[in-house]
């Protein structure tokens, strides 16, 4: 889809920006928000079908901390249900490292990687070859290590009492051992959702 190479493209492009990023990196931080997000998934190349994305809904939960003190270069750590009938439905567990040079005016680009586990459900019951025979399967979920690699873009506006930050990504999954035949399977997630920053303690800092 050409339109969605173009916001590749310029997403990359925002993020070589890092001379006017790094100027904007003494805004202030706090670490664990509750980040609440709304997932879209399918079995499919990076960019490719990305309307069958839309097919398939999942939500996800979780937090992150600052790697240097800074805004600019944290850990993430979310739980995220996918929902995917063709495929079967499933958990995943990712921990990624998260850069966000900052753009203008509050809005940052982000690049994140990491690894997780994808702990994921048959969509119906699976068969397996015993002797001469197939029978039906007593392993009804199977566990697969995910490669997560993603770019996004948001907003954030430091403030001393409660805030939110918006934002919205493109990851891909690179999965293993999802089948003999395919042993390493990509699949993609489009992402949305909110940074909730509570006020953990009077100083607002960490």
């Amino acid at each position: 889809m050409k339109s969605a190479k173009v916001i590749f493209f310029l997403l990359l492009g925002l993020t070589c920006r890092l001379t006017y990023g790094q100027s904007q990196q003494g805004r202030e931080y706090r670490n664990f928000p509750i980040v609440l997000s709304m997932q879209f998934h399918s079995l499919s190349m990076p960019f490719k079908d990305i309307k069958s994305n839309f097919k398939n809904v999942g939500f996800g939960i979780g937090t992150e901390v600052s790697l240097n003190g800074e805004r600019n270069w944290v850990q993430q750590f979310d739980v995220v249900w996918v929902k995917n009938k063709g495929i079967g439905n499933g958990l995943l567990f990712t921990s990624q490292a998260a850069w966000r040079p900052m753009i203008s005016n509050g809005f940052f680009t982000e690049i994140k990687f990491g690894m997780g586990y994808m702990l994921s459900k048959h969509p119906s019951s699976p068969w397996e070859q015993k002797g001469s025979q197939w029978v039906k399967s007593d392993q009804q979920r199977k566990g697969m290590l995910a490669l997560p690699i993603g770019i996004g873009t948001g907003y954030y506006n430091y403030a001393s009492d409660l805030f939110i930050s918006p934002f919205a990504g493109y990851q891909m999954l690179l999965l293993s051992k999802y089948n003999k035949t395919l042993p390493i399977v990509p699949q993609t997630l489009i992402q949305t959702g909110l940074r909730i920053y509570p006020s953990y303690s009077p100083s607002h800092k960490n």
